[in-house]
């Protein structure tokens, strides 16, 4: 990592810390721990995307920020929409926004499911991301509304469960999943949205 992210992710995790004895945004009780997965993790998986440079992002259950802020810092020139369905953990993503001065960087404060009814937001993203250990078809199925085809869910995984993702139907396949972590033995899972008549893949069973 070069000197320029480095700062940028002590800053954002200094203002974690800060908030964090106000209102509870994530674990830090054990701080190697907690660097490793909030802001090693998502760095690590910025290089499984070296094309996202100049695209539209959305994380989904933002809270305290991670993995959707140290993410974005790694990659770059991306455009970030955070969802954060609480109010407080919403003011605090604002607050990072303006603090690290990301650009184009927007808090929508609802729940995904909610953001169905703007036109404007459908098939705007290429890439959503979400961290999960579980995670259900409808809820695969609901986000993938929100791809562009070709877009990728960029699903942040622990150790439980195999490779590839659970039960992914059309208009998603599991694409690869990679390590991340080595001491969390966390994984992202690649699914991509396939372009409008691409054959229909069978679905496959994930935990």
């Amino acid at each position: 990592m070069d000197d320029v992210l480095i700062a940028r992710l002590s800053a954002f995790y200094d203002l974690l810390a800060r908030w964090n004895q106000k209102i509870n945004l994530t674990s830090l009780d054990n701080p190697d721990e907690a660097i490793d997965r909030l802001l090693l993790e998502p760095v690590l998986a910025a290089r499984a995307l070296p094309d996202a440079v100049g695209r539209e992002l959305m994380d989904v259950g933002s809270g305290g920020g991670s993995p959707a802020i140290p993410l974005a810092l790694a990659l770059g020139s991306v455009r970030l929409t955070m969802v954060e369905a609480k109010t407080r953990k919403s003011a605090f993503l604002r607050e990072a926004v303006r603090q690290l001065g990301l650009p184009g960087a927007t808090v929508e404060n609802s729940r995904y499911e909610e953001l169905l009814s703007r036109p404007e937001l459908l098939e705007k993203f290429d890439a959503v991301s979400l961290r999960a250990v579980r995670v259900e078809p409808r809820v695969l199925m609901t986000l993938q509304a929100f791809l562009k085809p070709g877009g990728q869910i960029l699903l942040f995984r622990g150790p439980a469960g195999p490779a590839s993702p659970a039960n992914v139907f059309h208009p998603l396949e599991w694409e690869s999943t990679v390590p991340l972590v080595e001491s969390l033995q966390s994984r992202l899972s690649l699914l991509r949205k396939r372009s409008s008549g691409a054959g229909v893949p069978r679905g496959t069973l994930l935990t």
